[in-house]
């Protein structure tokens, strides 16, 4: 394993930056955990939640008159990543897309009927899939629809964003996407290593990104972020900083380092992976100590888990300001909105709700055919959830968590999070946080193993998480 690294080069302030490295106690706290986009998780989402029951929490929603948050998921993609977990429809035929605008549009309807469209869009944000499959008509199309249903916002600090494959679009697409509204853009990069590359089935040569990212600076788009991957097959620690130097070049303003999780008997694709190729626990554990140095080097911020953004975008600055929240894009810079998900799988987040629409095409678009909402389950929020959630977020978001504002807040003893108190004492005495009274401070290494701190709170937890989640690191 390469020496620790310590902070000498990085940039100044940057709380990762005086990290050393140990890689026995990383490997310790390595195991299976959420990543809490949501408290309580989808695990403890229940089928018995109906459609007549998300009606009813947007009915409720509509007294707190909180801004709104949209997302909606576009399924379709022309060609398959063998490492992806997405809820994704493999197909070159852009005529199936009609039908689904079609569908989506039905429920827009569905849903409106229940919220107060008043409220303002602050966020947009298309998912998929490959959001750019569909034509540049369709999209006039989805954003008018869009507009008509709940009204789109002009503001500019609107957060509207789209998920994009770089070979799935061009310059032209990029115009035709700002004179829609749209102000920031993700697009998927994962390694530019052509060896990789062709081991996951994704050739993306260096110029597709490029060319785009110069015309999104051109355009002036607010914030472009880049996601990779770490952990897949062919990958070294050295190619990988390869990536991470031509990434760095490119200047992306946030950017996402994933860790890939080999799950083959979920996801069918990543049965195309050959386990051989796949690089071992150190050698990952050595692409992310390289990303970590790289990237906080070059200036980015460590906002949690794997999100990094310079100081100057949106989502430093919330940080920053104690206003960054969680939601099932990630981290996210516009707090207090209330999420609706349309399209197959999309999960909306109610102020005490959560609902999922149905995972299966055919079934999400039988129930939009009978005049109803696609919920599939969900779960209305007790006290006690809500209590949970609320820690969990602002330890998730703001790296820091205070028991006694958190206690007044909800008016609850100070003794509420005893037993999580005696949970953490281990990861106080490893140096991932430090608890002193009232008050939590996670540790610079603590930031890399966020989500272990925070199943100290989660009072639903299986007790055997392994089978349904990811590795921490």
């Amino acid at each position: 394993m390469p020496a620790p690294i310590h902070s000498a080069q990085s940039a100044p302030g940057n709380p990762l930056a005086a990290a050393v490295w140990d890689a026995d106690r990383l490997h310790r706290y390595a195991r299976s955990g959420p990543r809490y986009t949501s408290y309580p998780t989808a695990l403890s989402f229940d089928p018995s939640f109906t459609a007549d029951d998300f009606s009813a929490a947007l009915q409720r929603s509509n007294q707190t008159q909180r801004p709104l948050s949209l997302y909606v998921h576009i399924p379709f993609c022309r060609n398959v990543c063998f490492y992806c977990a997405c809820n994704k429809i493999a197909t070159k035929n852009t005529a199936l897309a009609a039908s689904y605008l079609a569908r989506l549009d039905k429920e827009m309807a569905l849903t409106a009927q229940n919220l107060d469209t008043r409220r303002p869009v602050e966020q947009l944000h298309w998912g998929g899939g490959t959001p750019t499959f569909l034509t540049l008509d369709q999209m006039s199309e989805l954003v008018d629809k869009l507009d008509a249903h709940f009204g789109l916002s002009d503001d500019p600090e609107r957060d509207y964003a789209i998920e994009i494959d770089p070979r799935e679009a061009d310059v032209l697409t990029l115009r035709h996407l700002q004179s829609l509204g749209f102000n920031r853009l993700s697009l998927g990069v994962q390694d530019l290593d052509p060896q990789v590359q062709q081991a996951i089935n994704r050739p993306q040569p260096r110029a597709l990104t490029e060319t785009l990212m110069d015309e999104a600076h051109r355009l002036g788009f607010r914030s472009l972020n880049l996601d990779l991957i770490y952990g897949l097959p062919r990958q070294t620690a050295d190619s990988f900083a390869q990536t991470l130097r031509q990434v760095i070049e490119l200047n992306p303003a946030r950017l996402s380092v994933f860790n890939y999780a080999h799950l083959p008997k979920r996801f069918p694709p990543q049965r195309r992976i050959l386990d051989a190729e796949l690089p071992s626990r150190d050698e990952k554990l050595a692409m992310l100590r390289t990303t970590i140095a790289m990237l906080t080097a070059a200036g980015y911020v460590h906002i949690g888990m794997d999100h990094f953004a310079r100081p100057d975008d949106s989502l430093a600055i919330a940080q920053r300001r104690g206003t960054l929240q969680r939601n099932f894009q990630g981290y996210s810079s516009h707090a207090q909105c209330d999420l609706i998900g349309l399209g197959v799988s999309a999960i909306s987040r109610l102020d005490d709700s959560y609902a999922q629409n149905h995972s299966q095409l055919g079934h999400y678009q039988a129930a939009i055919d009978q005049g109803q909402l696609a919920t599939q389950r969900g779960i209305r929020l007790c006290r006690d959830d809500l209590i949970r959630r609320d820690a969990i977020e602002r330890l998730m978001c703001d790296m820091q968590l205070d028991l006694s504002t958190l206690s007044e807040r909800w008016q609850i003893a100070r003794g509420y999070f005893k037993s999580v108190l005696s949970a953490l004492e281990q990861a106080q005495h490893d140096g991932l946080i430090d608890i002193r009274e009232h008050r939590l401070e996670v540790t610079p290494i603590g930031r890399l193993l966020i989500r272990h701190l925070a199943m100290a709170f989660d009072a639903r937890l299986p007790s055997e998480a392994s089978h349904h989640y990811s590795n921490i690191v």
